[in-house]
């Protein structure tokens, strides 16, 4: 089974990421990783913790001369800007009449996990909340997720996202997609693939900046070169579809998923929904199997059908404004301003980067769960038969 682990809060020394179940001999450097990282900190609109942070990763465990081995990987993540916290987040207790902590949070910030958490963990200080429950962990995220896009590019899959709207600005996307998203999406200071739609983005955010405001928006994933049959529609907790919800759910401020058509399909009649099936000969991928739409978005009762896997990710405008909302003091239970951190106009196009992470998991966890394998070789092997054994099912 692969999975990971994250560990690390926003402003303590480290973060760090665990992935385990990665078959031996995929080909891995810590610039695989850090390319990674350096587009998650991409992007218009980004705040000024992104000018601090450098993230690059530290290999602690689990690869060797520039091979995976089968075992955990170790991954450490420095903060930069833990110098600038070291009095506020260390972990030993308070000496006997020590001054009060500075940046003590009693004001808890709306949309934000302060107020549940501080009940829930009977926490007086929000900050215990606040530094776990920031975007910043998607750093560890990313790192995990890159081993993942290294695993499945070895296998011929690939991945890559743009910004379809941003603060109800859409993008027109091109007639035909490019062969590689990314290359052409990371050209854009917004990571869209519409030019004219991102002048009028950059327009907004400035506008928004000033008002102290903040803005949310859509990205699109599209996956490509997945077989035929992962997932399962067996059991509901085997459905690709509901772990793909799962995955792109758990991601901070991230408020809706779709796939394919998504909620339009809706709003259709079944005739304009499902994509009909055709004979090919060309498409091994599908079982020689075609289809003129892909309005299903590469999913079918849970299982991927060979088509591209196109996910939908919609973000909320961040929790943290410049001009703080309404909110209760929890010391005095009064009238108060939500107290204001430092944030991003928007992350949208970061989001993206995630997006893909998440998404590069669980589609390599379930390539491992369908082809087995302990070694990337014998993964490949696995694959191999079972494209064969379609192939000659389809008598092609």
């Amino acid at each position: 089974m692969l999975r990971f682990t994250t560990a690390g809060e926003s402003h303590g020394p480290a973060l760090i990421s665990i992935l385990e179940g990665a078959p031996a001999g995929i080909p891995l450097v810590a610039r695989d990783i850090d390319e990674q990282l350096a587009r998650r900190q991409q992007g218009y609109g980004r705040g000024r913790r992104m000018q601090i942070e450098h993230d690059m990763v530290e290999l602690l465990s689990g690869v060797r001369a520039g091979e995976t081995i089968g075992s955990p990987i170790g991954m450490l993540i420095r903060n930069r800007d833990w110098k600038n916290w070291q009095e506020i987040m260390d972990p030993a207790p308070d000496a006997e009449g020590a001054e009060p902590r500075k940046r003590v949070v009693t004001r808890p910030r709306p949309g934000h996990a302060d107020l549940a958490g501080m009940l829930k963990y009977g926490r007086d200080d929000a900050r215990d909340i606040l530094e776990r429950a920031s975007a910043r962990e998607t750093t560890a995220r990313v790192a995990a997720g890159a081993i993942c896009r290294k695993l499945l590019s070895e296998l011929g899959i690939t991945l890559g996202s743009h910004v379809a709207e941003l603060g109800g600005i859409v993008a027109t996307p091109p007639a035909e997609w490019p062969d590689d998203i990314n290359a052409l999406a990371d050209r854009s200071q917004l990571r869209t693939l519409d030019s004219d739609a991102e002048s009028r983005m950059i327009e907004l955010i400035d506008k928004v900046k000033r008002d102290g405001d903040t803005l949310g928006g859509v990205c699109e994933v599209v996956c490509r070169g997945l077989p035929v049959g992962l997932g399962s529609h067996v059991s509901w907790d085997r459905k690709l579809d509901g772990r793909i919800g799962g995955a792109m759910m758990s991601i901070h401020a991230v408020k809706g998923v779709e796939i394919g058509s998504g909620f339009d399909a809706a709003r259709r009649r079944g005739s304009e929904v499902h994509d009909e099936i055709y004979s090919a000969g060309d498409k091994p991928l599908a079982g020689n199997i075609s289809r003129n739409t892909n309005r299903a978005g590469g999913l079918e009762g849970g299982m991927t059908n060979g088509e591209p896997l196109v996910v939908r990710v919609a973000m909320k405008p961040i929790s943290t404004l410049m001009r703080p909302l309404a909110t209760v003091e929890m010391k005095s239970g009064e009238a108060a301003s939500a107290v204001a951190e430092r944030s991003d106009v928007t992350a949208v196009p970061a989001m993206g980067v995630i997006a893909e992470s998440m998404l590069a998991f669980v589609i390599a966890q379930a390539v491992i769960e369908k082809f087995g394998g302990d070694s990337l070789a014998e993964l490949k092997r696995n694959l191999d038969g079972y494209l064969a054994q379609i192939a000659e099912r389809r008598g092609s």
